[in-house]
């Protein structure tokens, strides 16, 4: 995971002057319309659309673009539209398993995309489950080391289910069991300790260290992917060394 999360660290950097900036708002949008639909539009009461709401916030989402988000969602005002939650399964370069998580209100367009994405990319489509097993569910809290310690970080989450605190360079990850995410982010807040995203995650049991062509192929995969507007979350269980990341860093 620790690739993957390195990368999502990256991007999170880039996200401001990046020029998917509106893709990434557009996706952002929706996580918190569907937790709206699903959940209701009260964020105190509903802990899956605070931390959608919180995630836009940390990405520079504007306030009136969220508030229009809920009330679409919680039918407050119309436009919401009907997505559904697919998962499509399939393997990268190299034998790395990909899962990929939708949010579409079209089907036929989200599997079409998905399949061109994984053709172009010397990836290939799987049957459902044949990849699904080797990922479990799993809370993963990124906090950024500013104002904080290791120590500090770990003390707040230990009783509250935090399972490990990983050092991610310029953030520490925090992972718990899907269902204890909300009583860790709140043993965060209650600590005082500042904190990105609380999200859960497909956590791969294993993970394939790759080298700096194979993490480039698996990179190029995961964009093309999450170049498609159906695509809210791309899992793999690939992983790249510090310096293999650096490199392509540097390729940019």
């Amino acid at each position: 995971m620790s690739g993957h999360s390195k990368w999502a660290t990256t991007k999170h950097k880039k996200a401001a002057i990046d020029a998917k900036r509106g893709k990434l708002f557009a996706k952002l949008i929706k996580n918190i319309e569907v937790a709206a639909r699903t959940g209701g539009g009260d964020p105190a009461g509903n802990p899956t659309l605070f931390d959608a709401i919180q995630k836009a916030k940390k990405t520079s989402v504007p306030n009136e673009n969220i508030d229009r988000a809920v009330k679409r969602g919680s039918g407050q005002e119309a436009g919401g539209a009907d997505y559904q939650t697919i998962m499509y399964e399939g393997y990268g370069s190299g034998g790395i398993a990909v899962l990929v998580e939708c949010l579409t209100d079209n089907r036929n367009r989200a599997a079409s995309d998905v399949r061109v994405a994984f053709t172009r990319n010397g990836g290939s489509m799987a049957d459902p489950g044949s990849v699904s097993y080797l990922f479990s569910r799993k809370g993963v809290i990124v906090v950024p080391k500013e104002g904080t310690s290791e120590d500090a970080v770990m003390e707040a989450v230990l009783d509250a289910g935090g399972e490990e605190v990983t050092d991610e360079g310029e953030s520490f990850e925090v992972l718990t069991e899907a269902t204890d995410l909300v009583p860790v982010r709140k043993a965060l807040q209650e600590a005082g300790i500042e904190y990105d995203s609380a999200d859960v995650v497909f956590y791969p049991a294993t993970q394939i260290e790759v080298d700096l062509d194979g993490a480039r192929k698996i990179l190029r995969l995961i964009d093309a992917l999450e170049d498609s507007d159906d695509v809210q979350n791309v899992f793999t269980n690939f992983d790249a060394s510090d310096e293999v990341m650096a490199q392509l860093d540097e390729e940019e």
